[in-house]
């Protein structure tokens, strides 16, 4: 993917007085009264342009951040329909200013009815991916539309019809794909061109379009305005509901009127803790929780972290010691999480220092240690979006979400203008093989009915002494290393551009290999990490969309940026 240079844009608006962002002890550290209360002007940073503006189109007409992650989500399933869409999930963490309340909207698939790992398995025994990522079995109960209308219903201030305006004008007088859209869209265009609803609406004239190629959606601007009009009733009940089951029926599928009609948007506790590393002060950060599994992941390698002093080290042990966190955590994600209605996990134990003192004892100072070699109680892509806002108040968001692997499942039932995801491929569907990310994991992941599926989503707010962050990424079983670099980053002081483009690296447990972008490692510090036994990739390809927020509440100042690696990314201070 090439590198394109990313603009921002500065334009500062006046917006009414507020409430002041209020302290709340456990949920946000205490804020010096020097410091300002409320931004007075808002941020976005999204994975598209029209998604950014759209956003900010709905704050100037008098909508907060919730909103605007309305508007922009909304426009998202427009313009990136092979990175989420109505027709998959996602999460929304939400911080509201006014009480400092910290929540997290699980909108997480769920499996149909009759949802089992036999129907993923072949003859062999072994999982049969052209089921769990192609087509009518690969799509998990869409909760994206849920979450647009409880989002604007609980904690909006507009109307949905009129955050979700800006998306159903697109979608209706069209726009021009960018070179990843039409990239994506050729690797996937067998698969697509097996389902006559996906092919009339993605292959103009049976092939791949070329750049220049406008895409009008009045199908998708239809069902968004049905969602508009009738809320949830509008998509997962009464006719709409009717048509998507007997379009997933006759491909193949299983889904059920039962099964749609069933699906709740849930409100969840986040993971929050607090981060101090040596002779540095503390950070609350705020993540998501499961079915999520990217806090608790996030939270334990924080925590055995905090117990090194990562500044007084070689780039080589730099390197070594989060390898060696990030393999701990990503083992224990696959041991214990699930989903959270039908799992019990050991979450107080993971997350504890005591546990992290535990793991850290087990770290060598110049040798890697052997993930087959640590003791387990058994025998995700580049296709999903962030965005990131803050208003003029302080509320913020921070939202990732998905189809999952390029344009999903690549179904669209005839008629609804939207790809279906494939979600069903993020449960252990085999117990122990891996999933399109090379993901293993157990019973508390399998699929059953109603059941969520396991997720690397990290959507994080990073609370600080004079400064908040606002961060997450696409990436698949990556985007947890991801955000943990970038709070890193964030709390060395680097700015939101810097931490938008660091070329990063990664680990995850399995495969045993650390894998890194152009760049994040040189020739010194791969040598010296073969040399105390690590395999390491590195250089093979760019990962991520990075876009992350940051207010300054010294100079009260917003920073926004987008991810470098993006064709289109745009981060706009309003």
């Amino acid at each position: 993917m090439k590198l394109r240079r990313v603009w921002v844009m500065l334009c500062v608006m006046l917006l009414a007085a507020a409430p002041a962002l209020a302290d709340n002890p456990g949920t946000s550290p205490a804020k010096p009264r020097a410091l300002a209360s409320r931004p007075g002007h808002a941020a976005v940073a999204s994975a598209h342009r029209l998604a950014t503006e759209a956003g900010l189109e709905v704050m100037r007409e008098g909508g907060n951040a919730f909103d605007a992650a309305v508007a922009v989500a909304a426009t998202l399933s427009v313009v990136e329909p092979q990175s989420s869409g109505i027709g998959g999930g996602g999460f929304f963490l939400l911080h509201r200013a006014s009480d400092g309340k910290n929540v997290m909207l699980d909108a997480r698939e769920t499996a149909f009815t009759g949802a089992s790992s036999k129907l993923y398995e072949g003859a062999d025994g072994q999982p049969d991916r052209d089921k769990s990522i192609n087509g009518p079995l690969a799509a998990a109960i869409p909760g994206e539309p849920a979450a647009l209308v409880y989002l604007a219903r609980h904690y909006g201030k507009l109307p949905l019809a009129k955050s979700l305006a800006p998306a159903i004008r697109v979608a209706r007088e069209g726009f021009q794909p960018d070179d990843r859209f039409l990239s994506e869209l050729r690797e996937r265009a067998t698969v697509i061109a097996r389902y006559p609803g996906s092919a009339a609406l993605l292959l103009p004239d049976g092939k791949p379009p070329q750049t220049g190629w406008t895409f009008r959606n009045p199908d998708l601007a239809a069902t968004l305005e049905r969602i508009a009009k009738d809320g949830d009733a509008g998509f997962y009940r009464g006719e709409f509901a009717k048509k998507l089951v007997d379009g997933v029926r006759a491909a193949g599928g299983k889904w059920t009127l039962e099964d749609l009609a069933g699906y709740q948007v849930k409100e969840r506790a986040p993971i929050a803790f607090d981060y101090q590393p040596p002779g540095k002060p503390a950070y609350h950060v705020v993540s998501a929780s499961p079915p999520a599994s990217g806090g608790i992941v996030l939270a334990e390698m924080l925590n055995i972290l905090s117990g090194f002093d990562l500044d007084k080290m070689d780039r080589a042990h730099r390197v070594h010691t989060i390898v060696e966190a990030m393999r701990r955590g990503y083992r224990d994600r696959t041991q214990y999480l699930g989903d959270p209605d039908f799992v019990q996990m050991p979450v107080a134990k993971l997350t504890s220092m005591a546990y992290a003192d535990k793991l850290r004892a087990s770290i060598q100072p110049d040798r890697a240690t052997p993930s087959d070699s640590l003791p387990t109680a058994h025998p995700e892509s580049m296709h999903t979006t962030h965005f990131s806002i803050t208003d003029a108040d302080g509320n913020m968001v921070s939202a990732t979400q998905t189809v999952n692997t390029a344009f999903g499942s690549c179904l669209v039932v005839p008629g609804t203008g939207f790809v279906l995801n494939n979600e069903m491929d993020d449960f252990a569907l085999v117990p122990g093989k891996p999933n399109a990310y090379g993901l293993i994991g157990f019973d508390a992941n399998a699929p059953a009915k109603g059941r969520r599926p396991l997720s690397s989503m990290t959507p994080t707010f990073v609370f600080g002494p004079d400064k908040d962050l606002v961060i997450g990424t696409p990436g698949g079983s990556r985007i947890i290393t991801m955000v943990l670099e970038g709070v890193l980053g964030f709390v060395d002081g680097k700015d939101a551009q810097a931490i938008t483009a660091e070329p990063r690296f990664h680990h995850q447990y399995l495969p045993d290999v650390v894998s890194a972008e152009p760049g994040a490692l040189d020739a010194n510090t791969i040598a010296a990490l073969r040399g105390m036994g690590y395999t390491v990739n590195a250089g093979e390809f760019r990962w991520g969309f990075m876009n992350a927020v940051i207010w300054d509440r010294k100079t009260n100042t917003l920073d926004a940026a987008s991810d470098l690696r993006g064709d289109s990314g745009l981060g706009k201070v309003q």
